[in-house]
């Protein structure tokens, strides 16, 4: 994978997922907490963390795999979350292209621009997304950028502008507010971390009954 991934129009949704163990597909109202996970299928919030005040247009997420937890909490930056998930360490940083963290690990890609409000106050809610072809979300949107970090497999979301896909070569991000659904595709079951980097007063999630998909994105 790329180490740098310059993304310009994309789109992306992980706030709802559909049960892939059984056909036809059943659709979940909203992620739900890594607490109440019983099975490695569905969308999963592993934190959310606070980010503060941007005084910039513009941020990029960074993502750098770590050997140990400890390795990773001591690169981490004042705007960096330390997680597991898929079985290795993570640090998800929210900082400028340019950021590099304090100890290197393994990068695995900057994905960004992610566009936001000027002198906002900003959180990142942080998921881990298992899916398998076939298998959708909701109709909903977010109150601040989201993009994947697609491990595996291939996700297509549409919104009123289109249909877009993300792959593992490929990271994906839809700015604040479109309505979206999602499915994944392909043969491959997808896995993805995901980051919503939503206005921090309000709700990362919220349903969109407003709009209809057409079937863009039907296996």
């Amino acid at each position: 994978m790329s180490s740098f991934v310059r993304v310009t129009v994309l789109a992306s949704s992980l706030a709802t997922f559909a049960s892939a163990q059984a056909r036809p597909q059943k659709q979940f109202g909203m992620c739900h907490p890594v607490s109440e996970r019983k099975s490695e299928l569905g969308c999963w919030i592993l934190t959310d963390a606070k980010v503060g005040r941007i005084d910039q247009p513009e941020v990029y997420w960074h993502v750098d795999q770590y050997a140990s937890r400890a390795d990773a909490e001591r690169a981490k930056g004042s705007h960096g979350t330390v997680l597991e998930s898929f079985g290795k360490v993570w640090l998800l940083s929210v900082e400028p292209s340019t950021w590099r963290p304090a100890v290197a690990g393994k990068h695995a890609a900057t994905i960004g621009p992610l566009h936001v409000v000027r002198g906002k106050d900003y959180s990142a809610t942080f998921m881990e997304a298992v899916m398998n072809p076939g298998d959708t979300s909701a109709v909903h949107r977010h109150s601040g950028p989201e993009a994947w970090f697609t491990l595996s497999g291939v996700t297509c979301l549409e919104t009123p502008s289109g249909r877009i896909l993300g792959t593992p070569d490929h990271a994906a991000i839809v700015p604040e507010g479109p309505p979206m659904y999602l499915t994944a595709i392909g043969k491959e079951r997808r896995r993805s971390i995901v980051l919503v980097l939503h206005d921090a007063a309000k709700p990362t999630t919220t349903m969109a009954p407003d709009w209809k998909p057409t079937g863009a994105c039907k296996p």
